[in-house]
């Protein structure tokens, strides 16, 4: 019963929830309820993009994912943030870090102790770079992975050819 109540929290927390207020919303996740976050979005063309507070390159290439989502949401986009950052960390750093710097962004963050478990979700060949997304198309198929920084164009370019005419 607590699994079920988890799960429905991190989905009412992401696909129907309200809004983040200020501070950003951070969504303690495991494996299994990150499949089942993926699996809500079925419909739309999602962007998972993994980042952390310490990976300099995925800090200058948030506030570029987020307007890309207000620009296509209306055609079926959605950005699903998962920050790998030490569940340790939680409360002490992430939070307070979101709430600075990005406190429109909703991100799931893992409560697994390693990485690796959170993005094989994804891509169980992942080379531990960061920051690294995928491109999940209407489906959930991965059509495409962009890692290490990469300019909004790339990102553009991935997603527009999955997503709804205007």
């Amino acid at each position: 019963m607590q699994r079920v109540l988890a799960v429905t929290a991190v989905l009412v927390a992401l696909v129907g929830g309200p809004p983040a207020s200020a501070g950003g919303l951070l969504v303690p996740t495991d494996p299994a309820e990150f499949r089942a976050a993926l699996d809500a979005r079925r419909e739309r063309v999602v962007l998972v993009n993994f980042w952390a507070t310490w990976c300099r390159p995925c800090l200058k290439e948030l506030p570029e994912l987020i307007s890309l989502e207000k620009k296509y949401a209306a055609r079926g986009f959605e950005l699903l943030a998962v920050s790998l950052d030490d569940p340790a960390d939680q409360e002490t750093i992430v939070r307070p870090f979101l709430a600075k710097w990005f406190p429109e962004l909703r991100s799931l963050m893992r409560r697994s102790p390693d990485m690796d478990s959170m993005v094989s979700v994804v891509d169980a060949a992942w080379n531990e770079v960061l920051p690294t997304s995928y491109v999940l198309d209407n489906s959930g198929r991965v059509r495409a992975r962009l890692q290490g920084g990469k300019p909004v164009g790339e990102f553009e370019a991935a997603i527009l050819p999955l997503l709804a005419k205007p």
